[in-house]
């Protein structure tokens, strides 16, 4: 089997996968706060993670894959500055914060869904984990905490290279952190948040410090030992948690553990998607959402092709053009695929080679980090020889390139990517009737009035396609 390497961000080299636990990958990956719906931004984060994890599973790895839903303690500034996230947004809307949490969270599992992520092994919901990180918060208190009348923080000095996933060792580096009066270091961070005195919380406990609520950073170190175990294979983020968040973990881990490993053996960060309007941002008002790409037309899959045409670690660019493209595209490779007979009996020579050549170029690109750039080429090349003499070993190695890239063509049909736009004005029994009117005028040789139905088809958002057995497409307006 071609051995599996991958970017650390921690050690910023290639490495081989070499799993803690002989045969298991256990993968944790920093999920949403659900506070509001993500942007197609953050859902890039959970189609890299996906596609790891389906990489894994391919090279034969039992994946434990845990994704967290942080519904308490995220504070407006990753940088332990600002109100909680939660609290803010329950506020706004006058709504209880258990609410907001539950309308969010089944939001943004209807973009897991939509973009074919796979489900993980556990959902970890952090208020779930609140007693545990109240004694995770204990254990490590005496020797590394220290408590203000604001609440316990992290004394970073006293663990080896703070910082070092950031290469941010100083206090310059990480100038974000928010100035507390009474901290040790710049970089110190909260690990419990007192409730100040007057204030009322929807969301607060009991401590030993006092009532109130944990912090971010402490929530994926308890979570993730609590389901993965010290020290566990990879932890994955956004480029974004790099800088802080990760450092924190990484700090706890070590703290907990008494030594110097980060808790992952390799920490592994997708890079931005970059949306020049700006309107990506959650604070611009109506973002870039998956379901906006839907009420466009667009089926969500596409969204997933455009992420996958580019490195994980690279930035993407988002355009309306961009996601025009991958689309156009994956209709071609689907519309390649449905071409392969289904039902031919075949009998493949012992010698025949059985597309092994393809699916090991396969291999050998997505097993190099995850080039699935790469990757991507090599199954179009596999579903463009639609000649093949065995189609169903061709129609075989293509499902087995479809199980890490994840587009579920074994059940996927062009009809299924046909998605109505929220703008269409006419329904599709609407334009069944009008063209088999036009069929019947073109079988009457009356070509006025079929031009004149395709007209005013076209005119309704409608793309007219004679020799295909769809028939008729919606015609997107970017």
């Amino acid at each position: 089997m071609t051995e599996l390497r991958l970017f650390n961000s921690l050690t910023r080299q290639l490495e081989l996968f070499v799993p803690v636990h002989p045969g298991e990958a256990r993968v944790y990956t920093c999920g949403p706060t659900v506070y509001n719906y993500p942007h197609i931004g953050n859902m890039r984060a959970y189609v890299f993670a996906d596609t790891l994890g389906r990489t894994l599973s391919f090279a034969g790895y039992k994946l434990t894959h845990v994704i967290n839903i942080t519904d308490v303690g995220h504070l407006t500034d990753d940088a332990d500055a600002g109100e909680d996230k939660m609290e803010k947004m329950a506020a706004e809307k006058a709504q209880s914060i258990w609410d907001i949490a539950k309308h969010y969270t089944e939001a943004y599992w209807a973009d897991v869904r939509a973009l074919n992520i796979r489900q993980p092994a556990h959902w970890s919901i952090a208020t779930d984990y609140v007693p545990a990180m109240i004694d995770f918060a204990k254990s490590i208190a005496d020797k590394h905490c220290y408590e203000l009348d604001s609440g316990l923080y992290f004394d970073t000095s006293t663990v080896a290279n703070y910082g070092a996933l950031a290469r941010a060792k100083t206090e310059e580096g990480e100038g974000r952190i928010e100035e507390v009066e009474g901290k040790r270091h710049a970089a110190d961070f909260a690990i419990w948040r007192k409730t100040p005195s007057g204030e009322t919380r929807q969301m607060e406990w009991d401590s030993p410090w006092g009532r109130g609520a944990p912090g971010w950073h402490l929530e994926c170190s308890v979570m993730s030992e609590a389901l993965l175990g010290l020290p566990f294979d990879i932890h994955t983020g956004g480029i974004d948690h790099r800088e802080i968040h990760h450092p924190n973990e990484i700090a706890q881990n070590q703290a907990r553990c008494g030594g110097d490993h980060s808790g992952a053996k390799i920490w592994m960060h997708n890079n931005f998607l970059i949306e020049r309007s700006g309107k990506m941002s959650k604070s611009s008002g109506e973002f870039l959402r998956v379901q906006l790409l839907i009420d466009k037309g667009f089926h969500p899959l596409a969204y997933r092709l455009m992420c996958l045409q580019a490195h994980y670690r690279s930035e993407l660019e988002f355009s309306w053009e961009g996601l025009q493209s991958a689309f156009v595209r994956l209709k071609r490779m689907l519309m390649a695929f449905e071409k392969l007979p289904q039902d031919k009996a075949e009998e493949v020579p012992a010698d025949y080679p059985n597309f092994s050549s393809a699916l090991k170029a396969f291999n050998e690109a997505i097993f190099e980090d995850l080039n699935t750039a790469q990757a991507l080429v090599i199954f179009d090349t596999l579903l463009a020889g639609s000649g093949s003499k065995y189609p169903n070993a061709q129609r075989s190695a293509i499902l087995e390139m479809d199980q890490v890239l994840g587009f579920g063509f074994e059940s996927l049909t062009r009809k299924d990517l046909r998605v109505r736009p929220k703008s269409a004005q006419i329904t599709e029994e609407e334009i069944d009737a009008a063209l088999q009117t036009r069929k019947e005028a073109r079988a009457a040789k009356d070509f006025a009035k079929s031009d004149a139905i395709r007209d005013d088809l076209i005119a309704k958002g409608v793309e007219v396609m004679d020799g295909d057995a769809l028939g008729w497409d919606w015609k997107l307006d970017i």
